[in-house]
């Protein structure tokens, strides 16, 4: 029988098709991995599932009857929820609080909530689909990977036998996501029907029955798992071959480039979100951070960028204490850096390439003439990067804000990596592009340490950080857990270090 079935779906916005012709069926009680990459439709496609979007063409049908949504409690009534890759949580409230937020269990008339029904609702549950999540504890007091229980658990709640999941394993730890594919399978088990977002392509094969892939708005490919491979699949989400896995060489390091000591930042709250930290990267190697996103990187980062000034310790630059020297002294001084926040950090997004292109290398005499800017070389450089990079579209009077985030992105990466640097310092090089910009980045930054630049590397991906790196550093509550060969450490080591347990201890 058939649980969900969109046809024809087509669905605009002024200037662009987000969703064009689409077709996607889901059977009941079964993993369907909704695939490709940022930008390809996905989540717009699932919104229109969940009634956030009405499709401008297109039916959609639940168990063989078409419906039309007008809003996500349509979807819900219907038997859908949906789990955003943000959760909409209270942080301060409980996870059985949460739970029925909206929807409690009263009492005495209905004037007053009974929290011992919803306790054990929750409960019920969590018996029931074996979750194993206290009903008692504050959000803000439980794992990343709880909080996402608390989530399916809220749709549950609500009577959802088709549950929507956009990039569920983002935050995850290794074990954690290991855990999301078991509750999963206990799931489908109970006959709910189960659709995931994703650009992973290990994720969609381990844990899916069937993959619908979506290419710029289209349905590209619908097949069961067992009959495809990662090298098929990533062809259908970028239309040509593409190599997926990294062999790179290790490195050949030199002197040091860059020596963090004992850097501490503490925020408003007087929380140390960097705690004492010590690292040194040299020439020619990569040195990668890994960690759950919020556990300090960003700190860390704009510590030795030149962004914010520590609150003890000291960053040393090439032989020069920077710890207190301007964002402008670092990137005169040859420290490149791609930040995690492109909008915020990494564009003027009224402006166009050409002015972006030039980005705190406004006074390089490459790109003046006197005391002017020689737009003609600004310009020049501009093409140059959207050539080397394939940013899109080939228009450097294009305004970043009218690209992509991936085109953001590849412009970003090709602005800062072409600077000649002698250390870059990036964070997340390849998130939100495609698959075949991956493998150009990551190429590139193996380039760049091979022609000696020193590379601090912050990923969230697992399979970049330690298939790049030449050492491994792993950051929890913003303190070095330990550093690790990237070549022999495992996964699980990994995943228990990035949720703050030493793998000795277990």
């Amino acid at each position: 029988m058939t649980s969900i079935s969109l046809s024809g779906i087509t669905k605009r916005f002024p200037g662009v098709v987000a969703n064009d012709d689409v077709t996607l069926t889901v059977e009941e009680g079964t993993v369907h991995a909704l695939l490709g990459e940022n930008g390809a439709g996905k989540t717009t496609l699932m919104n229109v599932l969940y009634g956030l979007y009405e499709p401008d063409e297109g039916t959609v049908s639940v168990d063989g009857t078409e419906r039309a949504f007008d809003s996500p409690r349509d979807a819900i009534d219907a038997g859908i929820g949906m789990i955003h890759q943000h959760f909409m949580l209270v942080d301060s409230m409980t996870v059985a609080e949460n739970v029925v937020l909206g929807n409690e269990p009263r009492k005495w008339r209905g004037l007053r909530v009974d929290r011992e029904a919803a306790r054990a609702a929750v409960d019920d549950l969590c018996d029931r689909y074996g979750f194993d999540v206290d009903p008692t504890a504050r959000v803000a007091d439980v794992s990343v990977g709880v909080q996402q229980r608390v989530e399916i658990l809220k749709a549950l709640y609500r009577g959802a036998d088709v549950l929507i999941l956009d990039e569920p394993t983002a935050v995850l730890t290794p074990q954690e996501v290991d855990d999301l594919f078991e509750v999963l399978g206990e799931l489908t088990a109970e006959g709910k029907t189960i659709i995931f977002i994703t650009h992973k392509l290990g994720e969609a094969l381990h844990a899916a029955d069937d993959v619908t892939v979506l290419r710029d708005g289209k349905t590209v490919g619908a097949l069961p798992t067992a009959d495809t491979t990662r090298e098929e699949l990533a062809e259908l989400m970028v239309g040509r071959e593409v190599l997926l896995d990294i062999d790179a060489d290790a490195g050949t390091p030199g002197d040091t480039v860059l020596d963090v000591d004992s850097l501490t930042v503490t925020d408003g709250d007087g929380i140390d979100r960097v705690a004492d930290v010590s690292m040194r990267v040299r020439a020619g190697e990569v040195y990668g951070i890994a960690g759950v996103d919020g556990n300090g990187q960003a700190e860390l980062v704009e510590a030795i960028t030149g962004l914010r000034v520590p609150d003890a310790g000291a960053v040393t630059f090439d032989g020069e204490d920077v710890t207190q020297r301007s964002r402008r002294h670092h990137i005169e001084a040859g420290m490149a850096y791609v930040p995690e926040d492109r909008h915020e950090r990494g564009l003027v997004m009224d402006s166009d390439l050409v002015a972006n292109g030039i980005l705190g290398s406004q006074r390089a005499p490459a790109f003046t003439t006197g005391s002017r800017i020689d737009w003609q070389s600004a310009r020049t450089h501009a093409t140059d990067v959207i050539d080397t990079y394939d940013v899109r579209p080939r228009d450097a009077d294009a305004t970043a804000a009218s690209l992509s985030g991936g085109n953001q992105q590849k412009f970003i990466v090709g602005r800062e990596f072409e600077r000649d640097p002698d250390l870059v310092v990036v964070m997340h090089p390849t998130r939100g592009v495609d698959i075949g910009s991956t493998e150009f980045i990551r190429e590139r930054l193996l380039e760049l340490r091979d022609e000696g630049t020193a590379v601090l590397l912050v990923s969230s991906k697992l399979d970049e950080v330690t298939s790049l790196s030449d050492r491994l550093a792993v950051l929890y509550e913003g303190r070095v857990m330990d550093e690790v060969d990237p070549d022999t450490v495992t996964e699980e080591a990994l995943g228990l270090l990035m949720a703050g347990q030493h793998p000795e201890e277990q």
